[in-house]
């Protein structure tokens, strides 16, 4: 991090607080550095060919006037660098309603159709005068790229499902798909992730992200990206809104004929599907990181209405196989049990003075032990704040120690209320502690109440106990 506050010293004259900012499924390390006068992200990277990709499209796109973040201060070795705050509002963020009910206000519509229609100004004028040879890991999408990805979902999902299938018949039609994949030549970008958690809004307009892995490529592709982003859920009648907006937009830089695009599209939107399975089962089934597991019923569900809109009579053994893979059983997203009867109690507390009782007369429930991370209450500056003051909050996310910590008690605690509201129990216990009741046990007590609460739906009863602080977030 020393490195970022002195870019950011060198490019302000200003020395910064620093915000760790949780990155989805990179392994870039992200912050927010501000000062008196000035907000800049600042981002650690792992890998300098990456890095470099990015500093080189970043100045790119700037001098093309494209929706895309400045970058103001550049490492020697590219490994860290400053760009420009967008805020905090992403587009996912901003559409959660549609994505929670499937009904998306007039509001959330305009921003999706909003991005969408910028989207071929990056793929055409951001393409001019590129130099692709900088693109990372390669220059453009190819025969190579493709069978990277098919093969990234046969190992990294399909065999982890247990399906019995035959690899020779299924790279049969891997061959097929990629001949209709690079069936029309390209000059254009492709984003290569282009999905709404990429989209930051600020003062309501739409700015591009994360755009590192992009390459020369086809123009479907990041269509396909966008509309049928699994956790998105948009219905079908707003996809085509989508697919009409960007034909519109794309028509002022080329002529599209829309039945052509459409069926065209087809072909990038299995692929695409397939291509997020094999990361959700490398991110989720893997490294069991939470947003990846709980993203495959929804990418099931997309490739399942997907498969009973066209036939794809070219590649009949991989439909035949992605048939079967929509059925199975442990990827299906089932509705919640009710939450009305459940209520949660969590609590921060001292050890110093005994863990707290559970007046139920159920004998209380778990006890998490915070005393091995970090302590601010070492340190004189952070001794009369407590866990929800800003400046400990900044010290205990300087590192992952704390959400790496959390994590481990959300999959207990997820475990634990699902199978409570499915066998209609009423009463549940959480307690964090740590030495003095005051910083580590009060973050994670409350993180724990808020994630139990966003996630179930139930009640949750929060209680500081050192600060006397008592907050109730209700049943939804």
């Amino acid at each position: 991090m020393k490195e970022l506050i002195a870019l950011f010293e060198k490019a302000t004259g200003e020395t910064p607080l620093c915000e760790k900012i949780k990155g989805e499924g990179s392994n870039r390390k992200y912050y927010r550095l501000k000062s008196a006068h000035h907000s800049l992200i600042g981002v650690e990277g792992t890998n300098e060919e990456e890095d470099k990709a990015f500093i080189h499209l970043a100045k790119h796109f700037t001098e093309k006037g494209l929706n895309t973040p400045k970058l103001i201060l550049a490492s020697d070795d590219n490994r860290f660098y400053l760009q420009e705050d967008l805020g905090d509002d992403s587009l996912f963020s901003l559409i959660q309603g549609g994505v929670k009910s499937g009904h998306f206000s007039e509001k959330e519509e305009s921003l999706i159709l909003k991005t969408i229609a910028l989207l071929p100004d990056l793929q055409f004028k951001g393409a001019q005068g590129l130099d692709f040879s900088i693109c990372f890991p390669i220059p453009e999408m190819d025969r190579r790229s493709i069978l990277w990805d098919l093969n990234y979902f046969k190992y990294d999902f399909l065999k982890l499902t247990g399906i019995e299938f035959s690899e020779p018949k299924l790279e049969e039609d891997f061959e097929k798909l990629c001949d209709a994949i690079l069936a029309e030549p390209s000059e254009t970008f492709l984003y290569r992730d282009f999905q709404s958690r990429n989209i930051m809004i600020k003062e309501g307009v739409p700015y591009f992200i994360d755009f590192q892995g992009g390459r020369k490529g086809p123009i479907y592709y990041d269509v396909a990206s966008f509309a049928w982003q699994a956790k998105a859920n948009f219905p079908d009648s707003l996809r085509e809104k989508i697919v009409e907006t960007y034909i519109q937009s794309a028509s002022r830089h080329t002529p599209i004929d829309g039945a052509k695009f459409r069926e065209r599209l087809s072909i990038f939107v299995l692929f695409r599907t397939i291509q997020v399975l094999g990361a959700y089962g490398f991110r989720g089934l893997y490294e069991r990181k939470p947003h990846f597991i709980e993203s495959i019923p929804f990418a099931l569900n997309n490739l399942k209405s997907l498969l009973q809109q066209h036939a794809y009579p070219g590649f009949p053994y991989l439909v035949q196989t992605l048939r079967q893979l929509t059925e199975l059983p442990q990827f299906q997203n089932k509705p919640l049990p009710d939450n009305k009867s459940l209520k949660v109690k969590v609590f921060s507390f001292s050890y110093k003075k005994g863990i707290p009782t559970d007046d139920s007369g159920n004998g209380g429930g778990y006890v998490f032990d915070c005393r091995g991370v970090h302590n601010p209450g070492k340190y004189d500056q952070y001794k009369p704040l407590n866990g929800l003051d800003k400046p400990v909050i900044d010290f205990l996310e300087s590192n992952d120690e704390i959400k790496n910590f959390l994590e481990h008690i959300y999959a207990l605690a997820d475990a634990h209320v699902l199978r409570y509201m499915e066998r209609g129990f009423t009463s549940l216990m959480f307690s964090c502690g740590c030495t003095g009741g005051r910083h580590r046990s009060v973050y994670s007590a409350q993180h724990l109440a808020e994630h139990i609460s966003r996630k179930f739906g139930v009640e949750v009863q929060l209680e500081h106990i050192e600060q006397g602080i008592s907050k109730t977030f209700p049943a939804r």
